[in-house]
């Protein structure tokens, strides 16, 4: 049982160098798949803001690349056939909790952001193993 980070999901849909490794990671893996609303929310940002800078044009996005950015999103959550894990009062304080403890806020070497904590606190409160990229979550106890 594995929760997947938006990292992944963005690095996988915008085919960074990396991409097709970390879903060869999540094949190998094999599911269930869980990822919450802010996971959906934080890769539609993350891709609609590349979208933009593809462009060439110190513009803001479209609604029209926002759009094409959630359907992908959606889409990679529909092919992994994901469970969507709520964000309940719980998880809220854990969330708290972890950016208390490891958050960029209190300069932990982990500096997870906003996102990074309710991935850590969704990991937690449902006892799931933690899909991700990078080195923030290693300086954790979830490593």
């Amino acid at each position: 049982m594995l929760f997947v980070d938006a990292s992944v999901v963005v690095a996988i849909l915008a085919q960074e160098p990396d991409g097709t490794e970390q879903m060869d990671r999540l094949e190998q893996d094999g599911g269930p798949f869980f990822m919450s609303a802010i996971v959906r929310m934080e890769a539609t940002l993350s891709l609609t803001r590349r979208l933009a800078e593809a462009t060439g044009k110190d513009k803001p996005a479209t609604p029209e690349m926002f759009e094409k950015a959630r359907r992908l999103v959606d889409q990679f959550a529909v092919d992994l056939a994901a469970r969507e894990t709520m964000i309940s009062g719980d998880v809220g304080n854990k969330a708290l909790d972890a950016a208390q403890r490891y958050g960029k806020i209190v300069n932990h070497p982990a500096k997870l952001n906003m996102g990074d904590c309710f991935a850590y606190a969704c990991a937690k409160a449902y006892r799931l193993r933690l899909a991700y990229k990078g080195d923030d979550f290693t300086e954790t106890d979830l490593a």
